[in-house]
């Protein structure tokens, strides 16, 4: 029994480091949802298993953190490249998919066919592009700011950004409702609401790295309330969520939570 949950536990991880980061995990498989995985039931343990989400979230948020390590050798402006450089290339640029699509879905005009329409659409409308471009620059902006905090404030702030976009994600595969049958559907109904008392404990000490200052408890809950953004967006345009949805959240709840964190810090 101890050996099942352990190799239960093994495919849950490797299935969400093969979607939620650019890692190698062995041999892929691309699934139903579009994304691929080191195996066919990686996904099914994956979907099963949102406390995976706040994990990745640790690890992307780590090593993506490390780039602040050098802010007191490297002009600021490197730091604000290297960030969003070493993000995206840990985690890839799917994500950011969602954005673009939401990015068209916000400025078109018509219900919501129209709007799921516009998402399916391979064509990158003028909402796309200025919704990735805002989405890539301030994240720039954000490292920016970050370069001239502390070092341990810094990294923080950026880990706990990310534990609570990731965390979010969670918490959108729990509470979350499905506007039609593809990757968000799978997601939403493997779990139940319980499900999320998992991923909220694991995330909880991301809270406190920069204890006593509050900047990374600001950095987590701009996190978690970013990521509330697209969702609630669609659950009222879009009927629920989708994998776009979670892409977009993931992305905006990073965003919100750096720059949330730099508030936290510049004002304490």
């Amino acid at each position: 029994m101890i050996g099942g949950r352990v190799r239960a536990t093994v495919r849950a991880l490797r299935g969400a480091i093969a979607f939620l980061t650019r890692f190698p995990v062995g041999s892929r498989s691309r699934n139903a949802g579009g994304a691929t995985f080191a195996a066919s039931n990686d996904w099914e343990a994956f979907c099963s298993s949102p406390w995976t989400f706040t994990i990745v979230g640790w690890i992307v948020g780590a090593l993506a953190a490390l780039v602040f390590l050098a802010s007191n050798r490297l002009p600021a402006a490197s730091i604000a490249f290297g960030y969003p450089l070493a993000v995206f290339g840990l985690a890839g640029i799917h994500h950011l998919d969602g954005v673009a699509d939401l990015g068209d879905a916000l400025v078109v005009h018509g219900d919501v066919d129209r709007r799921r329409a516009v998402m399916t659409d391979t064509t990158t409308g003028v909402g796309a592009l200025l919704s990735v471009s805002l989405v890539v620059a301030g994240l720039a902006l954000g490292a920016l700011a970050l370069a001239g905090a502390p070092v341990a404030v810094a990294v923080g702030v950026a880990v706990a950004a990310e534990v609570g976009a990731k965390t979010g994600m969670a918490a959108m595969a729990c509470f979350g409702t499905a506007a039609h049958e593809g990757f968000g559907s799978q997601l939403t109904e493997g779990v139940t609401r319980v499900a999320f008392y998992g991923p909220a404990a694991l995330a909880i000490p991301a809270a406190v790295l920069t204890w006593p200052h509050p900047a990374a408890a600001a950095a987590f809950a701009g996190a978690l309330a970013g990521t509330a953004l697209p969702w609630q967006w669609a659950r009222r345009r879009l009927g629920g969520v989708s994998g776009d949805v979670f892409g977009a959240a993931n992305e905006v709840g990073r965003l919100l939570g750096v720059h949330l964190g730099v508030i936290a810090w510049t004002l304490w």
